[in-house]
């Protein structure tokens, strides 16, 4: 049970990170230090944003419209520390 639970940790972590990659890059696409055009970065951006897009648009829906501020990715990146912690608490320090 053990082993099981570490590997649901460490898919929360490669989300985790996932998702923080996606941040900055878009944060570095908005201020123009990468650009779209350049055929590596756009195909990480695509393949970034069709691996989130499922989770960011399910949390966009309960969202309510903040204009050009997006929260999905914190409302995400909190899921995913709040399951890690119920992991944690609950199966590896229940012994």
């Amino acid at each position: 049970m053990t082993s099981l639970i570490q590997i649901l940790l460490m898919i929360l972590d490669v989300v985790w990170w996932i998702v923080i990659v996606h941040v900055i890059m878009s944060w570095l696409i908005n201020f123009q230090v990468l650009n779209l055009r350049q055929p590596l970065v756009g195909q990480i951006w695509d393949g970034l944003n069709r691996l989130l897009d499922p989770l960011y648009s399910r949390i966009r829906r309960l969202l309510p419209n903040m204009g050009g501020l997006d929260l999905a990715p914190l409302i995400v990146l909190l899921a995913i520390y709040a399951l890690r912690i119920v992991l944690v608490n609950n199966f590896l320090y229940a012994r």
